[in-house]
């Protein structure tokens, strides 16, 4: 998703659609909990003017993610609507709206699609409770996982005489 300067002057004040499947595969190694990357698909259109280009774009795909809960992978949809701007010169003039700056002939909307699908990525993302799905391992190499309502049922062997000690009556008379 690169174009010189030169090639998008050609479409000034003309129709410059967008529709292309992507690879985000290096954000990745931004960011470690994302375990696979869909490829993307980026559609929209263009508007070229003397002094920017706007792209005004939609992203779709799916990243996928380690449930919070149980670890196993959750197929995160990502659909996204954004509005690019690209200044081909410096402006002499502060503007509210965020803009990229042009470095050198070669406009690349590729840094932005993998940003903005890094600031996709939710702090915690569940998977449905599937119970014919596996989800994180439940023991391993001494651990295993207790659950609430077995702890409650088993009384360690080392407190058993404690806990007949709560089963007494007090049966005295003053």
């Amino acid at each position: 998703m690169k174009w010189t300067i030169s090639q998008l002057q050609k479409y000034r004040n003309k129709d410059f659609p967008l529709d292309e499947t992507v690879r985000a595969d290096e954000i990745k190694e931004t960011d470690p909990s994302i375990r696979d990357v869909s490829p993307m698909h980026i559609t929209g259109r263009v508007d070229i003017s003397a002094t920017k280009v706007t792209f005004h774009i939609r992203i779709e795909g799916y990243l996928i993610l380690p449930c919070s809960r149980t670890l196993v992978d959750v197929n995160y949809p990502i659909d996204v609507e954004t509005t690019e701007t690209f200044l081909l010169s410096p402006l002499d003039y502060e503007t509210e709206e965020e803009v990229h700056q042009v470095k050198g002939e070669v406009i690349d909307l590729m840094p932005v699609i993998r940003e903005i699908l890094l600031l996709e990525v939710p702090l915690q993302v569940f998977c449905d409770d599937d119970p014919n799905q596996k989800g994180a391992p439940q023991s391993g190499k001494d651990w295993e996982v207790i659950h609430e309502e077995d702890n409650q049922k088993k009384v360690d062997p080392r407190l058993a005489e404690l806990a007949k000690f709560f089963e007494q009556t007090d049966t005295k008379d003053d």
